[in-house]
């Protein structure tokens, strides 16, 4: 879009000079020079164009309109300092002549941070340059940008950047890294001769490795894929390729799974994820349920918007939504990362008070569902330049990005920084584990299902690699949780756990054995819950009592005994009614969700048949349990 309108703008420019009936000069060699490079600027010869109004400068140093076109010629392309040294070298000589230009010098100090000089030429260009009403507001927009900058630079925040190494970035351009959130794996885009390609690095005892070729089945010699992010877990990597043959657009959003130490060819998303338009830079949400993602589709504010997309109970993306004005702008709002909090958005705007061309900003998602207006991650984090691209790591303290403005390895590197504690996120914890066969010891995919008690709801839905077994989720800390490891043929493995002892960025580990389906075969059910001497079921056991119903609707074939047992503190025969009545408890609420009676029978233990010693705390805690055994398979 911006060469687009450059190249516009440039039509405009050529006409102005064209238009000219009469010249600042007289110097006949001069004029010729000049409108040579008018020329070639009609057929976008921008270079020879440039040798043509250097030329005539210099047969007529006098020339104003020959500094103001090469000024033009110098901003359209890009070239920044010398634009704003060209029409500084214009205004000097006629501090007059055409007003409406001093937009366009205002424009080039705002873009090199010469942000006093850039405050004085918009307010020159407000006061002399007859401006339209667009140009005002425009004008207004990038005078608050200008003091907002000064201040911002007389209260920096802390900011030290550390290359990540050789192993990492070489003389070609890396950017775009991500991680998943136990931070053992990196993976970045890496573009060799304009080809982009994905690279991955593995931790190890602190140092990231070599970097290595990430997939055939991902990268391809024909297309670039860039623009990605992968789930918290590591299990999905999503990205953005253009152009391919099974795309619906301009550019398009792919999965990709991993399998083993490999990844599965990746799929389009496909409608209403892409459409016939531009959709880029995903970033999916910790449960993997809500898709981040940039898209110039209609219905927005500017010309790139973010928006998102959730999964439906039907497991299909549902239509994107917006995400509004809190966030998006006339202007361009790009490089979102969801981090893994859920609640912590970090993303790239023009359009925002900042300074200059693209900063980074930071919203917060409330308890009412609204983003907070975005705040600037200050300066020097954000400079006159443009910043993108940036992501967090779970625990909240550290960010990574990309730049060429630290005399790196050569081009674009990858750095890290700690994050000012004023713009972290909420700190996450993480769960990692790992599911095998209990017999065989063979590592097993299973669907892994962590859910907060108290609300019942689901925070963590995925399943652990079909290879090795494991999988890994974040979960925010505060509260209490239930996991659930289940697959088809085996009993479910309960267990229930907090994280609130742990300090983030250490993971509560854990294995979940299962058990193959068999006659004398138990379950151990972590999360059914009573308060103490009572046997009325309370309110977090619910998910737990819908995993049993689900498993025996799944089994109409088996049958089972739900057995009560209580620790040693009271007479036995208390402690053997408090038992029965509990799991008579357990079995009347299934008995009431439909599950045939002739399949259920209930019996209490009391304090017999402890698993643990009744010395301890934890071991009486480990003694007060509910059970379910298989007695039956029909």
């Amino acid at each position: 879009m911006r060469s687009i309108f450059c190249l516009l703008f440039l039509l405009v420019v050529f006409q102005i000079g064209f238009a000219q009936s009469k010249y600042s000069s007289n110097n006949r060699s001069a004029i010729k020079s000049y409108e040579r490079a008018s020329y070639l600027l009609d057929l976008n010869n921008f270079k020879e164009a440039i040798t043509e109004l250097n030329i005539a400068i210099e047969q007529d140093d006098q020339f104003i309109e020959a500094y103001m076109l090469l000024a033009d010629v110098y901003r359209v392309t890009f070239d920044y300092p010398k634009a704003k040294e060209t029409y500084k070298n214009a205004y000097t000589l006629n501090p007059t002549f055409a007003p409406e230009r001093y937009y366009y010098y205002a424009e080039c100090e705002l873009k090199t941070g010469d942000y006093q000089s850039s405050l004085l030429h918009y307010r020159l260009f407000k006061e002399k340059g007859k401006p339209s009403a667009e140009k005002i507001a425009l004008a207004d927009k990038y005078i608050k940008d200008c003091l907002f900058s000064i201040e911002a630079i007389k209260h920096p925040v802390p900011f030290k950047p550390e290359n990540l190494g050789a192993n990492i970035n070489t003389s070609d351009q890396e950017y775009l890294a991500v991680l998943t959130s136990d931070e053992s794996t990196l993976i970045f885009t890496r573009q060799i001769n304009r080809n982009e390609d994905f690279y991955r690095s593995f931790k190890v005892n602190g140092e990231w490795s070599k970097a290595e070729y990430l997939s055939a089945n991902i990268n391809t010699p024909s297309y670039n894929e860039g623009a990605q992010c992968i789930s918290p877990d590591g299990q999905y990597l999503f990205f953005t390729g253009c152009n391919r043959p099974d795309g619906l657009g301009r550019c398009d959003i792919y999965i990709s799974k991993k399998e083993g130490n490999g990844w599965s060819k990746p799929v389009n998303l496909g409608f209403p994820i892409n459409t016939k338009g531009w959709e880029s830079q995903p970033s999916i949400s910790s449960d993997g349920k809500t898709l981040y993602f940039v898209s110039d589709r209609n219905g927005g504010f500017g010309s790139y918007d973010i928006w998102k997309s959730t999964i439906g109970e039907d497991g299909k993306w549902q239509m994107p939504e917006n995400l509004g004005p809190n966030i998006n702008t006339p202007f361009d709002e790009q490089s979102p990362f969801i981090h893994p909090d859920n609640k912590t958005l970090y993303f790239s705007s023009n359009g925002w008070v900042g300074l200059g061309n693209k900063d980074l900003y930071i919203s917060r998602l409330d308890s009412t569902g609204i983003w907070s207006k975005p705040e600037n991650l200050g300066y020097p984090i954000n400079t006159y330049g443009e910043e993108s691209g940036l992501t967090i790591n779970a625990n909240g303290t550290k960010a990574f990005f990309s730049s060429d403005n630290y005399n790196g390895f050569g081009g674009f590197d990858i750095y890290s920084f700690d994050l000012p504690k004023n713009i972290r996120p909420n700190a996450v914890n993480y769960v990692k584990g790992v599911v095998y066969d209990e017999d065989s010891k063979i590592k097993l995919q299973a669907l892994i299902d962590i859910r907060d008690l108290k609300t019942g709801k689901s925070i963590h839905l995925s399943y652990s690699d079909e290879i090795d077994g494991s999988f890994l989720a974040t979960i925010p800390k505060g509260n209490e949780y239930s996991l659930n490891a289940s697959r088809e043929g085996y009993l479910f493995f309960s267990e229930n756990f907090s994280l609130d002892k742990y300090k983030p960025g250490k993971p509560f580990i854990l294995e979940a054995p299962l058990q193959k389906i068999a006659v004398g075969k138990k379950v151990i059910l972590k999360n059914i819950f009573f308060d103490s001497n009572k046997f009325d079921l309370k309110q977090e056991s619910i998910s737990e009592l819908q995993k049993i119903i689900d498993f025996l609707e799944v089994n109409p074939k088996i049958h089972i005994e739900i057995s009560g047992y209580t620790d040693d503190i009271g007479n036995d025969q208390s402690n053997l009614i408090l038992s029965q009545n509990r799991a008579k408890a357990v079995y009347q609420y299934l008995t009431s969700h439909d599950i045939d009676k002739t399949r259920l029978n209930y019996r209490g233990y009391g304090e017999t048949k402890p698993v643990s010693d009744n010395k301890t705390v934890e071991g009486r805690a480990n003694n007060r349990r509910t059970e379910f055994l298989i007695t039956k398979v029909d």
